[in-house]
């Protein structure tokens, strides 16, 4: 998304100087997060994040909370949906859920992408909310899950619709529900009978829960709130164009923006919910002791992330960061225009 972002922005002349795009994915976005927050009072840096913004602490204790970086803008939220295999013959997501509770704990296998992350916490939300339980199969990313999903190798997934869209589209794997409070927007047929907005919500299929993905900008922290206007309205103008949008209904996003205190009450909610549900699944990183702390911390000088961390690499939302050049200023006044992660 980075780079489109940067693309977009320069053919619509968005700002004067061009975003430069630095990956930063390492330690499950840790890598990014950490240099954002250590960057305090700098507006040439920003962070596009997703939802590893509360998992990554969560699940490693890395010393980083959401709080520590200056919120900005949400840009949009990646649905999710419970995908199985057409040839099973599901109907409904009911009957699916009905079939896993009936064949006993742990005998359906969920496939998904990495441990602790998005997948993983979904399917602990629908294992809470239908009192079902699945054997989780982690993947490297979405493209391998829904390969194995045709092939029969686990029996459903919770793939975003990106990652599973053309074997949707061959009629290999049947969508069943997607896992938000109102259906997808966009009714051009993606398949000979379906489109998107065809799709029910879990909610409507008889299972209540919900779980989207965020898309979303932070600054440094200590900036100013003209530097942080500055970008509210770069990133404004930018969702305006035609090829964020049509961006947005390809990948079947949902187009939420909230800024301000919107924003704030959104992270904060998602942060609690976050917790609640890893915390149930026993996936929250164990507290050290002060004097372990130390010996760790001592042993690490030379790395900002936990040895833990250091060799690991998210597959699905990883970090990437981009940078105003030092002699970009804001529009409005003489505030320089900060640097950007994706």
């Amino acid at each position: 998304m980075a780079r489109l972002m940067q693309g977009i922005i320069v053919k619509h002349n968005l700002m004067k100087q061009p975003l430069v795009v630095i990956n930063k994915s390492g330690g499950a976005g840790a890598e990014g997060f950490l240099s954002v927050k250590n960057s305090k009072g700098d507006p040439y840096k920003i962070i596009i994040t997703l939802s590893n913004l509360f998992t990554t602490p969560l699940a490693t204790g890395v010393p980083f909370n959401w709080k520590d970086m200056t919120p900005v803008a949400m840009l949009a939220l990646d649905q999710f949906i419970l995908w199985t295999n057409t040839e099973k013959g599901y109907k409904s997501a009911k009957e699916y859920i009905d079939a896993a509770k009936a064949a006993g704990p742990g005998k359906f296998k969920m496939g998904g992408t990495g441990s602790k992350q998005e997948d993983q916490i979904i399917t602990v939300g629908l294992e809470k909310a239908t009192g079902t339980k699945f054997s989780y199969i982690p993947y490297k990313g979405g493209g391998e899950v829904a390969v194995q999903l045709v092939g029969n190798h686990v029996d459903s997934s919770v793939n975003n619709p990106a990652e599973a869209v053309a074997q949707w589209r061959a009629g290999s794997l049947t969508a069943q529900c997607v896992f938000d409070d109102v259906r997808l927007p966009y009714k051009e047929k993606v398949t000979p009978t379906q489109s998107w907005n065809d799709i029910p919500t879990c909610k409507e299929a008889g299972i209540p829960t919900d779980y989207q993905m965020l898309r979303g900008i932070f600054m440094a922290p200590g900036v100013t709130a003209d530097q942080v206007a500055y970008f509210n309205e770069v990133f404004k103008k930018m969702m305006a164009t035609k090829e964020w949008k049509d961006y947005m209904e390809k990948g079947a996003f949902s187009q939420t923006n909230l800024t301000g205190k919107e924003f704030n009450d959104w992270l904060t909610k998602a942060e609690a919910n976050h917790k609640q549900l890893m915390q149930e699944a026993g996936f929250l990183a164990k507290i050290i002791t002060t004097t372990r702390a130390a010996r760790l911390a001592r042993s690490r000088r030379k790395s900002s992330l936990p040895s833990s961390l250091r060799s690991s690499a998210l597959s699905s939302c990883g970090t990437v960061t981009a940078s105003v050049p030092v002699g970009a200023r804001m529009v409005r006044n003489r505030a320089l225009s900060p640097s950007t992660s994706a």
